[in-house]
């Protein structure tokens, strides 16, 4: 039997904003931050010692990841940043106000384009995405697999190939796995392993610093699943 604990970050400044963040590179709240520290709390209260943490390439979760293995005592402990774990790629919504959209688009259409399976946000034009793609962090990704919009289809197949590389095998092996990631990523994650239908997929929210910890028999099918929910104003534990 293996844990892994699934952690969307704590609040972003677009979170805040009501903006799609998707790619763009967005830094944590104070709030964040203070999720992240109470996550780790939280965590630590429930004894579970980890052998390998995975984030995005994305400041967002890897500062939240860094703040919850600190609280944790287990800063030691191998991380991993792989842009397979990077929030779904909102093209040319990436920026914009969730409000604003809904009035240019319709309520309907932008609701398909952020819940839809296979619906894809207009493309971010080629020329700020060569911005994007021009930073580091993605040097060694193949120029053809970095996108210009996604739909959470799109997604569900970049997470489970990672997953595939890096997580399962230490599930596998017995380890327990903490990872820090996105919205959307993490819905893409919990579709797989729960076998959640393209319909029924559109329902799930992942709340920011809510973590879910599912235990895993050998063959990594979900024995339990557990959502853990702090309470902001106590910072006591619901379970």
């Amino acid at each position: 039997m293996s844990s892994l604990v699934l952690v969307r970050h704590g609040e972003s400044r677009w979170n805040r904003e009501g903006r799609f963040s998707g790619w763009a590179d967005v830094d944590l709240t104070r709030t964040g931050e203070d999720q992240a520290r109470a996550v780790g709390r939280l965590l630590r209260g429930k004894g579970v010692a980890f052998d390998l943490a995975v984030t995005s390439a994305l400041k967002r979760t890897i500062r939240s990841q860094w703040l919850i293995l600190d609280a944790l005592d287990q800063q030691w402990i191998p991380l991993i940043a792989d842009w397979r774990f990077n929030e779904r790629h909102y093209g040319a919504l990436t920026g914009q106000n969730r409000a604003e959209m809904e009035r240019a688009y319709g309520e309907d259409q932008v609701r398909l384009w952020r819940r839809g399976y296979e619906a894809c946000p207009p493309a971010m034009a080629a020329d700020a995405a060569d911005l994007m793609w021009g930073d580091r962090r993605y040097a060694r990704a193949p120029r053809h697999r970095l996108p210009l919009t996604e739909s959470l289809k799109d997604t569900v197949e970049r997470v489970g190939e990672l997953f595939d590389d890096l997580v399962a095998p230490v599930l596998l092996s017995g380890g327990n796995v903490v990872m820090t990631g996105h919205g959307n990523s993490l819905r893409a994650l919990l579709k797989r392993l729960n076998h959640i239908s393209d319909a029924d997929i559109a329902a799930l929210e992942v709340p920011n610093a809510a973590p879910i910890v599912l235990d895993l028999d050998d063959h990594l099918d979900v024995v339990s699943q557990t959502w853990l929910q702090i309470d902001r104003a106590a910072e006591s534990f619901v379970f």
